[in-house]
């Protein structure tokens, strides 16, 4: 009897061994068991995942970094997509067009460049073909300055002794305008002119409009004493015709630009931190590019953007952080801006600019939106002066501060 009970103890002895073996087993030695996700389709997102976001249209202009263009993608890991995926990184090649003096160069009309050669007086422009064409074979000796419509072939040409000529290179014809008129803008639809008109007496100084021949003239604003504070600018949606640094004083380093509409219209002002206004236009007049300096920067020009139509005149304003002046820039829409910006700029170079123009440029994309900055790299050094798109927007046009002639770039 005693051998029996000894052999059911051993028995349940051996189970429970057996049993906490493998307990032991499943808790600290047994492989764990993969659960696969569920599929995913499309753009459905599988439970517990998160979307993907870009955050780049909410990163503010002043925090942004400079890229260079072009940015290459993640690295292939076989030779074969290293072949097919990797882009060669090309440095835009810089041509030049033109190798003679040549000034007030702008867009024509077939989206190419048209300027005056200081060497021979005469007006050319490049066409279609890249090939250089004369706009007239009329001969202009000394011009001093060129007003350029944009919508129509004719200027404004301005002489060193105050004389001043209206002339349409299509047909030809020339009408003389008075010669106390000076700061020629032409209108967003190319049928009108502003002007100063600076007569002897400050009560006879007045900012006036006219057809582009000078005839049926119209008295926009007095200025006065203020005639060095008005700048004629006519806005491409012909709703302003000048601005005016006389608005309200603000202090040494910020001021109020009033904006001269041409039936007395009381528009919000601007308010800008700081001097030396330089200011351009967007191809819409929606938007209005501008530099100033002050002592806060070391008196370097800085860029800003702000609202300037209808109600919205005054919104949205925006420093950009960049060190340059705003008629280095050239505009590709409303969204995204060409600029020349000095790789290096002394103090007080803001209000002595001449120091800036032998200094090598970068050239940098803007997206007005987010604030993203691009460098687009150059294969040779240059102070940009002036500079355009054409119209396709491929090919951007300049001139050197310290170079003849007329250089491009094909983007």
């Amino acid at each position: 009897m005693l051998d029996k009970k000894k052999i059911i103890y051993m028995i349940i002895f051996t189970i429970f061994c057996i049993g906490l073996a493998y307990l032991l087993y499943r808790v600290f030695f047994a492989p764990e068991k993969t659960i696969a996700p569920p599929t995913q389709t499309g753009s459905e997102l599988s439970p517990g995942q998160f979307p993907s976001a870009d955050d780049s249209d909410n990163i503010p202009p002043s925090e942004t970094t400079i890229n260079t263009l072009p940015i290459s993608p993640t690295s292939p890991t076989t030779e074969t997509e290293r072949k097919i995926i990797q882009p060669r990184i090309i440095t835009p090649q810089v041509k030049k067009e033109i190798d003679s003096s040549i000034m007030n160069v702008t867009r024509d009309k077939t989206g190419k460049a048209k300027f005056y050669d200081q060497s021979d007086g005469k007006f050319y422009r490049l066409n279609s073909n890249g090939e250089i064409e004369a706009l007239s074979e009329t001969t202009f000796y000394d011009v001093d300055s060129v007003t350029w419509s944009s919508i129509n072939n004719e200027a404004i040409l301005e002489y060193p002794d105050g004389s001043n000529i209206y002339y349409n290179f299509d047909t030809k014809k020339q009408v003389t305008l008075p010669k106390h008129w000076e700061d020629f803008s032409f209108s967003g639809t190319g049928d009108k002119i502003a002007a100063k008109s600076l007569g002897f007496s400050e009560e006879n100084q007045w900012l006036i409009t006219s057809d582009a021949e000078g005839k049926n003239i119209k008295l926009i604003e007095p200025m006065g004493a203020n005639a060095d504070k008005v700048e004629v600018n006519w806005s491409p949606s012909n709703q302003v015709v000048a601005l005016s640094r006389t608005g309200e004083a603000l202090g040494s380093d910020r001021q109020q630009i009033l904006l001269v509409g041409l039936n007395g219209e009381n528009f919000q002002g601007l308010i800008v931190e700081g001097r030396g206004l330089v200011d351009q236009w967007s191809p819409q007049g929606e938007k209005l590019l501008y530099s100033v300096y002050n002592a806060r920067n070391d008196y370097q020009p800085e860029l800003w953007v702000v609202n300037a139509y209808g109600d919205q005149i005054g919104t949205n304003r925006r420093l950009l952080g960049l060190n340059t002046w705003a008629d280095k820039c050239t505009f590709e829409n409303e969204r995204f801006v060409y600029c020349g910006v000095p790789s290096f700029l002394e103090t007080g170079a803001g209000f002595a600019r001449q120091i800036a123009d032998y200094t090598t440029d970068k050239l940098i994309k803007i997206d007005l939106e987010s604030g993203i900055k691009t460098e687009i790299p150059l294969n040779s050094s240059h102070t940009i002066d002036t500079i355009f798109l054409d119209s396709t927007n491929e090919n951007i046009y300049f001139t050197d501060k310290s170079q003849n002639g007329l250089f491009s770039i094909e983007l």
